[in-house]
């Protein structure tokens, strides 16, 4: 289950990045629509993007049949997992960092973490295997995320 779990995510988070660089900008827009929280700073940033999030949680609710879970889940996961993207970003621009900036952890735990726990009860999650999956993912996210980086997917490494 662990190892369906990480696909999915990976799926999830990968995807708008990914597709972004096979797109590039044509088609995105941000989600925020560039509005300035009262703080002054965006809301989430430029890299956040409609297209980002829709196409995250279409290759996921695909993909999750074919490693033998229900669509629904690939679904939630999908979605969950770019709230939790939203969230990190929401708080990166609350500590003034730039879209885009490294913030290890907080990059990391809100993508992974928030699915896991929505969809705990109908995949008959325990918490050890919430928390592996969490530690496994973060150590994955921060080695793909260099990788994505090599090859100029990526701006920066997270």
């Amino acid at each position: 289950m662990i190892l369906k779990l990480l696909s999915l995510l990976m799926l999830a988070n990968g995807t708008p990045v990914i597709a972004r660089a096979i797109l590039r900008d044509s088609f995105f827009r941000p989600v925020d629509g560039g509005f300035r929280f009262i703080d002054g700073q965006p809301l989430f940033g430029p890299s956040k993007t409609i297209h980002g999030i829709v196409l995250s949680v279409l290759v996921t609710s695909l993909c999750a049949p074919l490693i033998g879970l229900e669509w629904k889940i690939g679904a939630v996961m999908g979605s969950v997992a770019m709230a939790g993207d939203l969230f990190s970003s929401f708080v990166k621009r609350r500590f003034h960092l730039p879209s885009g900036s490294r913030a290890t952890g907080l990059d990391q735990i809100p993508e992974s973490l928030f699915p896991l726990l929505v969809c705990s009860n109908s995949l008959s999650l325990t918490a050890l295997e919430i928390a592996v999956t969490v530690v496994i993912f973060f150590i994955g996210a921060v080695l793909v995320s260099r990788l994505f980086f090599k090859f100029d997917l990526r701006d920066r490494p997270n």
